[in-house]
């Protein structure tokens, strides 16, 4: 899922119009609808603002991806701490 759509989901899960949004932000109703159509992005302070109004993570808003993959991560550290014992 990109951005826009996982903004929308999350305020649509809020509860929230575009426009309630946009107000309890203090940006204009235009600016959620770009976000949302994945036309722009919101500056640090505006998404800190959309996870903490909408109850996300910041990751969960940037990530493309759905789930995380930690199989990775974990294979990729325990070769690193493999070679430190080298």
């Amino acid at each position: 899922m990109t951005f826009g759509e996982k903004l929308k989901e999350a305020r649509k899960e809020a509860g929230l119009s575009q426009e309630q949004l946009a107000e309890k932000m203090s940006v204009s109703r235009s600016a959620i609808a770009k976000w949302e159509n994945d036309k722009g992005m919101p500056d640090i302070n505006n998404l800190k603002a959309i996870a903490q109004l909408l109850d996300v993570s910041i990751d969960y808003l940037l990530d493309d991806e759905e789930k995380i993959s930690f199989t990775i991560k974990r294979s990729f550290y325990r070769n690193v701490a493999w070679c430190l014992w080298c």
